[in-house]
């Protein structure tokens, strides 16, 4: 199911900045009984990206109602809303005369793995994201690097891929955010370069600050990645998925900290 600018369609101009060039960005949100999970932090994420690119949001009401709308009657679902720079003609130029917006509706997903909160088997990519300090962070329409990082293994006993930039530093996964744990605290990486600034993470640095749990958010090294106590990926589908072995690396425990913010991220999800 899906709407354009509020009017229900499956169709959207060829001439659209965000088919042409990828001028916009998007959100991907859980659905419980029609509500969408997190939808503060969502709408504040894709606020933020507007401002960066120049886009006009749309109104946070109107899609907080057609999400709901799009989603009644569905128990567990996956929202996705979409906002580009809308048509503005041929060529680089952002110009145009209004932005648009897409709200999509799917349903849940039939991930490979069938318990993931039991923890994963994970590989390393051999695509290197770029550095672009002016998108790092931000959840653009340009995914490309991702969707050829996905492209290097068919093998559905692997659940995800992790991605280094062109130093070796350990960014994210294809679909996730990467925390290594050791010692009790927390490591990710700053995302100044490349990388998605994900709606979990984000979540679970500040639960782990509730907790005392010290996030130290700085480039991870080869070393810090075999030496780790604990790993684990995050997204707002998933949850957390604890990393049992990186294909190469090691073996990982399911250790106490990532159990603790299993418990915590249920549990603060279910008052959101």
């Amino acid at each position: 199911m899906m709407r354009v600018n509020g009017e229900v369609t499956d169709r959207i101009s060829a001439l659209d900045r965000g088919f042409l060039y990828g001028d916009g960005l998007f959100e991907t949100l859980a659905m419980v009984e029609g509500e969408p999970l997190q939808w503060s932090r969502h709408f504040a994420r894709l606020e933020r990206g507007c401002q960066r690119l120049k886009i006009t949001p749309p109104d946070g009401k109107q899609l907080l109602t057609e999400l709901r709308e799009l989603c009644a009657g569905k128990g567990q679902a996956v929202a996705k809303i979409i906002v580009t720079r809308g048509e503005g003609g041929r060529g680089y130029n952002p110009v145009s005369s209004a932005s648009n917006w897409v709200v999509q509706c799917f349903p849940w997903p039939d991930l490979p793995v069938a318990n993931g909160e039991q923890g994963v088997v994970v590989r390393v990519c051999e695509l290197r994201l770029a550095a672009q300090p002016l998108l790092a962070g931000m959840k653009h329409l340009n995914r490309l690097e991702s969707v050829l990082a996905r492209a290097e293994w068919r093998d559905e006993t692997i659940a995800e891929g992790l991605m280094r930039d062109t130093l070796g530093h350990y960014i994210e996964g294809t679909m996730s955010n990467l925390f290594v744990v050791k010692s009790g605290q927390l490591m990710t990486d700053p995302l100044q370069q490349c990388g998605v600034a994900g709606i979990m993470r984000e979540r679970i640095i500040s639960l782990a600050d509730s907790l005392g749990i010290h996030c130290s958010q700085q480039p991870i090294n080869e070393q810090q990645l075999e030496d780790a106590d604990e790993l684990f990926i995050c997204n707002s589908i998933i949850n957390i998925w604890p990393i049992r072995r990186v294909i190469g690396r090691g073996d990982y425990a399911v250790g106490p900290v990532t159990r603790q913010l299993q418990r915590v991220v249920k549990e603060a999800l279910k008052k959101s």
